[in-house]
């Protein structure tokens, strides 16, 4: 889409930028990366009152323009760089309206580029309801920029803030905030006089960036150091000095524009409410018992929609086998990819119920408070406190989750994070584990209030937390460093979660959900229908010519004389040989070569396990009855033993090696990535296997 304006959000972490951009785009929004960088960039777009399109670029937050991670880096860069494609030509400002102290340090920052500005007030519901009175008009004069007051997640103000972006033309840019030249006078005159520069505090923070900016040549980077050098300029000093010079400014504009009743300094309701559920013991067990009232709901709310998707695909496969002619190719479609499908679409309702639950978490503000309660946790285990974040990401992906430790400063927790962060149950894992525990777990209730189904699921959960943490204690030992790690975090106000926003993330991560995991189950269902519908040499013509001798259907149903042949024919196919090769070594988890297929299957992604095993019983059975998966593998038997091949030690046994295994091809992809290693990625293989075939192994000789 052809934008007429590019406008940049830019705020703290905490002042509802995201909300914002939700608003102001809605669905018309994308997500990629920043050029070069692995940081996530979100797109969007929005029409103005005066008709243009104007396209909204969200930065990742942060306090101020001197970064201390990849992504706060960012946001300087693309302010700064006029040649960059991002570059904005307005950008808007977020501030917390209850909390405009802190705010400003980075607004006045981004206003010394000469960037035209707007400031959107946010949250200024959250501060009238603390009895913060503040003089807009008075603060958008002492400033010179428009100030919008809004309320984003209520969508208040923002046709206001759109009216002051189409007028973007006419903002005048601020008067520097403080004198930039005094911090480092020589040496900002150096810079510009080397640089051809006219503003002064663009000089100044290229002395404190000039090694990280991609847009500076190294001769420029090279002679900027020298330049420090000759001047003998310390950066941290002079930040300090700067610092301390707009706080002062800061300190000056809020006393004439905003009025704090002495009643703000009484506790808050937020504190109140902390000192229940981020207790030291009783925190822990809310925490648990949110847990299990997620998966219990993970369960129950989700089985009458599951039910009906599951009867849709089985009616759309048995009018397809009726209508269309038969041959190879509708068997394709409907015993491949139909069936491979259909496998993981009847778990929508259970990945969108997880989605909906982290996104009230997040929300609420809630989420932020399970960080604050783990860090002293995390840090016994060698990990910093801001390791949790991805731990906790985990359980939607591992992929967005492993590129959010950019943000942990200290080499040594990064690289353990990163290195765990996959032993944290993700949704891929979800229809996997939801199928195999209704398979073996009764779906009924203990105490009246406890579905066993869900008490089974919350295990797998947090066995998951836990086994990370233990490895992580491990690689504390093996990891060297001597760095320290540190954790600062804010803990937002607790807030009612905005529910247009709960239902989007639903939306988009189920969509998200479908279009990845269906690409590739399409495409492992079309070759895994081939491998399985032929096989090497005659082999197939020698069973057919087999079950016509008198001996093999004398005494027997035509509905079993045909399950006999699909059945031998599947064990003899391509699918079948690479089932057999590696059936040794697993027979002693309690897997069958038909497990084997879909072990190897699923590393392109894990749910593709439920579809594999539903395109290998819809192979091997008959036409005229279509079953669901679920159906399929309850009533599969083992052909020597007659007895169930899902047993409660089977399905345990697989759960513990999907617990454990690193079957996703993205997430090898994404460590090599931020590494820039593969040896990092090899070692995680490695050990997430080993420990994978010992659990199945242990459980599954303990179970049965």
């Amino acid at each position: 889409m052809k934008a007429d304006i590019r406008v940049a959000l830019v705020g703290n972490p905490n002042t509802g930028k995201s909300t914002l951009f939700n608003v102001l785009t809605g669905l018309n929004q994308k997500i990629g990366n920043f050029p070069g960088v692995t940081v996530d960039k979100k797109v969007g777009y929005t029409k103005l009152p005066d008709g243009r399109t104007a396209e909204v670029v969200d930065l990742p937050g942060t306090y101020s323009l001197y970064p201390k991670s990849q992504d706060e880096s960012i946001v300087f860069s693309v302010l700064a760089d006029r040649h960059n494609p991002l570059t904005p030509d307005l950008v808007i400002v977020i501030l917390d309206a209850s909390n405009l102290k802190r705010n400003l340090l980075l607004y006045s920052q981004v206003a010394d580029l000469k960037i035209p500005v707007i400031i959107a007030l946010n949250m200024m519901d959250l501060a009238k309801k603390s009895g913060i009175t503040i003089d807009v008009d008075l603060f958008a004069k002492s400033l010179g920029v428009p100030v919008v007051p809004i309320s984003a997640r209520r969508t208040e103000g923002i046709d206001q803030l759109k009216t002051a972006v189409s007028y973007s033309n006419k903002v005048a840019l601020q008067e520097d905030s403080i004198d930039v030249r005094s911090i480092a006078p020589q040496l900002i005159e150096s810079i510009s006089k080397e640089l051809n520069l006219d503003n002064p505090y663009f000089a100044l923070q290229l002395a404190h960036q000039h090694e990280t900016l991609k847009f500076l040549s190294t001769e420029q980077s090279d002679r900027i150091e020298a330049l420090e050098k000759e001047h003998g300029f310390h950066s941290q000093k002079a930040q300090g000095s700067e610092t301390i010079a707009r706080y002062s400014f800061i300190n000056d504009l809020l006393y004439d524009t905003v009025k704090v009743p002495d009643t703000a300094q009484d506790e808050t309701l937020s504190n109140k409410i902390d000192k229940v559920l981020t207790h030291k013991i009783l925190g822990f067990i809310l925490f648990f018992a949110i847990l299990m009232f997620m998966f219990q709901a993970i369960f129950s709310w989700a089985a009458y929609p599951m039910e009906l998707i599951a009867d849709a695909f089985v009616w759309v496969q048995n009018s397809l086998h009726h209508i269309l002619p038969a041959g190879p190719l509708v068997n394709l479609l409907v015993d491949g990819i139909i069936a491979g499908l259909s496998g993981v679409m009847v778990f929508i309702p259970q990945i969108a119920i997880l989605f909906a639950f982290i996104s009230i978490l997040e929300d609420t503000g809630y989420m932020s408070r399970v960080t604050f309660m783990m860090d002293k946790l995390m840090r016994k285990v060698g990990l910093n406190g801001k390791s949790v974040v991805p731990l906790i990401g985990g359980f939607a992906c591992a992929v967005p989750s492993i590129m959010s430790t950019r943000t942990i400063e200290n080499w040594k927790d990064r690289m353990i994070t990163i290195m765990v962060t996959p032993l944290v149950t993700c949704s891929a894992r979800l229809p996997v584990y939801t199928l195999l525990i209704a398979l073996v777990v009764p779906n009924k209730n203990v105490w009246w209030l406890f579905n066993l189904q869900g008490l089974a699921l919350t295990g797998m959960y947090v066995f998951s937390l836990v086994s990370a943490v233990v490895v992580a204690w491990v690689f504390k030992f093996i990891l060297k460093s001597r760095e320290r790690g540190y954790f600062i975090m804010e803990l937002p106000v607790y807030r009612m979660p905005r529910w247009n926003n709960v239902a989007y993330s639903m939306y988009d991560r189920s969509k998200s959900f479908v279009l990845q995991a269906g690409k590739v189950i399409i495409a492992v269902s079309i070759i895994l229908w081939v491998m399985a519908s032929y096989g090497p040499g005659d082999r197939f013509e020698k069973i057919d010519a087999k079950y016509k001798q008198p001996q093999y259907t004398q005494n027997i149903s035509a509905d079993q004389l045909n399950k006999n042949i699909a059945s031998e024919k599947l064990e003899s196919s391509y699918a079948g040989e690479l089932g057999h090769v590696i059936e040794p070594a697993i027979r002693p988890l309690g897997f069958d070569w038909k497990i084997g297929i879909a072990l190897i299957t699923s590393f392109a992604a894990r749910e593709v396990f439920v579809g594999t095993m539903a395109t290998i019983y819809s192979v091997n059975g008959n036409a005229d009855d279509i079953q669901s998966v679920q159906q399929k593998m309850h009533q599969a038997k083992n052909t020597q033993t007659g007895q169930p091949v899902f047993t409660f030690a089977v399905a345990f046994s697989l759960m513990m090696f999907y617990a454990f295994a690193m079957q996703c091809a993205s997430t090898v992809a994404v460590v090599y990535r931020e590494t820039k290693s593969w040896r990092w990625p090899a070692i995680q293989f490695a050990y997430m296997t080993v420990l994978a075939y010992v659990a199945s192994f242990v459980v599954y000789n303990l179970l049965r």
